[in-house]
């Protein structure tokens, strides 16, 4: 019995990264030395879901990581280890994008779109971070490579 379930649960994750191109690990592209390093980690959650993990270290050394997990249905989840996002809501726009609102004392403090280049190679991110007033503060880009 315990071979047939995990049988099926190695199934089940292989067919969940076959129907979700973004299931594995990402890089972000940058010129910055090491330390620094931030890796995004997409596994199925679920039926038809995703857990993401980010690690993170800065140029000074500061490692830091969250995760979520997401039914891509808008809904707010809880954001475990990140101390700026307490909750986040990911829904699909189209195919390849993703718009991922996170909040922090249910005031959104920042809009992810998160785009899947039609190669399945990179993700690019547009980030735009909102003051507690609601105002859009600043706008930033960053490109993921898959690994």
């Amino acid at each position: 019995m315990k071979r047939i379930l995990g049988c099926s649960l190695l199934l089940a994750a292989v067919v969940s990264a076959q129907t979700n191109p973004r299931i594995g690990k990402w890089k972000l592209k940058s010129d910055a030395p090491p330390p620094a390093i931030n890796i995004m980690t997409y596994e199925p959650y679920g039926s038809g879901g995703m857990k993401v993990t980010v690690h993170a270290v800065n140029a000074q050394g500061r490692v830091s990581e969250w995760t979520y997990n997401t039914m891509f249905d808008g809904k707010d989840e809880r954001v475990s280890g990140d101390t700026r996002t307490e909750t986040t809501a990911v829904r699909k726009t189209d195919d390849r994008t993703n718009e991922i609102v996170n909040k922090r004392g249910g005031k959104v403090i920042q809009v992810i779109t998160n785009v899947l280049s039609p190669d399945g190679r990179t993700i690019n991110n547009t980030y735009k971070n909102y003051n507690e007033a609601g105002e859009l503060m600043s706008t930033t880009y960053a490109v993921y490579e898959k690994q």
